[in-house]
């Protein structure tokens, strides 16, 4: 895997060096993981261990607080290599974005607590933000967290969250002024957001199991609150200005996102050219000398070179600071254009083993799903060229 034109460092090229070897020692096992992951649905726990031993979840994580602090390059570098096997984890990629909220938002005492057991990878965190009337328009949450002596009670629905029943605790977006009232008082939208860590395990928080599809190895939940108990300490970032933080972590996200449609994109062209080369239908010679099979994948392997130099060049901006905003365009362009090719990526290799695509031993037909899923997930690529119309092009606000 490489990005022309963009200069990794040595110590970027050791580490994506060390989880490509990992991952060929793994690779006997590898048909048991898939088991696993499609027909279990259940995500292995031994890949997210040994994720953890090599301080992948550290990446993020400032080297006071127990990490490794080499950055979201790095932690982008490794979820691409997992997902190239077809092994993509995305709980590390929702736990990474948790980690970058409590970084970039959390004070001291919370980083002591959280960011330690988050880099020796003992603590896994979903995020809470989706509900049923509230998608795409965040801003019309309705969890809300009330007031309650030195802490908060939390009352709500969400919806689609994921790997909450193998989290530890996950970050929620509630409103601590109800939309309405914000509204009603002349403020923007955004204010009245709040951030909280809560404990999946708190008094009054149950959760009912979603019948989706779509993410290899985690299922998806709705999450009630019923007058869930929030301590103040557990509120991460100002009251009512939450989604400063959030913007951080939504910018990971979805370049973490990309890394995962990137990886993705590997296998399906690997699966597929190495079918190609070796399936003969007429005669002596292989499906891949014709144009028809060439030509396709080839051009999917100039888009999937375009996309990894975009999203490497958006994690190592995000690295060096740049501002929220420029680096949230260069996300989103990131996160359309991988993960609009990871689906176009598996449609083509499904239609290069012609027949085989569809059994399951190929492990293409399955992850046709997850392929999918990231045009909508997390934030559909709609909204995302929205975003780049306003912000690239200066069009107006079309929503």
């Amino acid at each position: 895997m490489t990005a022309q034109g963009f200069a990794l460092s040595e110590e970027h090229r050791m580490v994506r060096a060390t989880v490509e070897e990992l991952l060929h020692r793994l690779r006997p096992q590898r048909e048991a993981y898939f088991h696993a992951i499609f027909d279990e649905m259940y995500f292995p726990d031994e890949l997210w261990d040994r994720m953890a031993e090599l301080g992948l979840f550290g990446a993020l994580v400032p080297e006071e607080y127990g990490g490794t602090g080499l950055g979201l390059l790095t932690m982008t570098i490794a979820l691409e290599a997992f997902a190239s096997e077809g092994l993509g984890n995305t709980m590390a990629m929702v736990t990474a974005m948790d980690t970058m909220a409590i970084v970039r938002a959390g004070t001291p005492e919370q980083k002591r607590r959280w960011l330690p057991d988050i880099a020796a990878g003992k603590l896994c965190l979903a995020f809470a933000i989706t509900e049923p009337d509230a998608g795409t328009n965040s801003f019309r949450i309705s969890t809300l967290a009330r007031r309650d002596g030195d802490g908060y009670r939390l009352s709500g629905q969400k919806a689609w969250i994921t790997g909450v029943d193998r989290s530890q605790a996950m970050l929620v977006v509630a409103r601590t002024i109800p939309y309405e009232a914000v509204i009603a008082r002349g403020l923007p939208p955004r204010h009245g957001l709040s951030l909280f860590m809560v404990d999946t395990q708190a008094p009054g928080l149950t959760v009912q199991p979603m019948d989706t599809v779509g993410i290899e190895g985690f299922r998806q939940f709705f999450v009630f609150f019923d007058e869930v108990p929030v301590p103040e300490h557990d509120r991460i970032g100002p009251e009512h200005e939450g989604l400063a933080a959030l913007f951080d972590a939504l910018n990971a996200e979805r370049i973490l996102t990309a890394a995962l449609c990137l990886g993705m994109t590997e296998f399906a062209l690997r699966q597929a050219a190495e079918y190609a080369r070796e399936r003969r239908v007429f005669g002596d010679t292989p499906i891949g000398a014709y144009q028809a099979v060439q030509h396709p994948l080839a051009r999917l392997k100039v888009l999937q070179e375009a996309a990894r130099l975009l999203t490497y060049q958006a994690a190592a901006a995000f690295d060096q600071g740049v501002p929220s905003r420029q680096v949230g365009l260069q996300a989103a362009m990131a996160k359309y254009l991988a993960s609009e090719i990871a689906f176009e990526a598996f449609d083509r290799a499904i239609q290069t083993h012609g027949g085989n695509g569809f059994v399951k031993g190929y492990h293409l037909i399955q992850m046709l799903a997850p392929a999918r899923l990231f045009k909508t997930a997390p934030i559909n690529n709609e909204m995302l060229l929205n975003y780049i119309a306003e912000h690239a092009l200066g069009l107006p606000r079309s929503y």
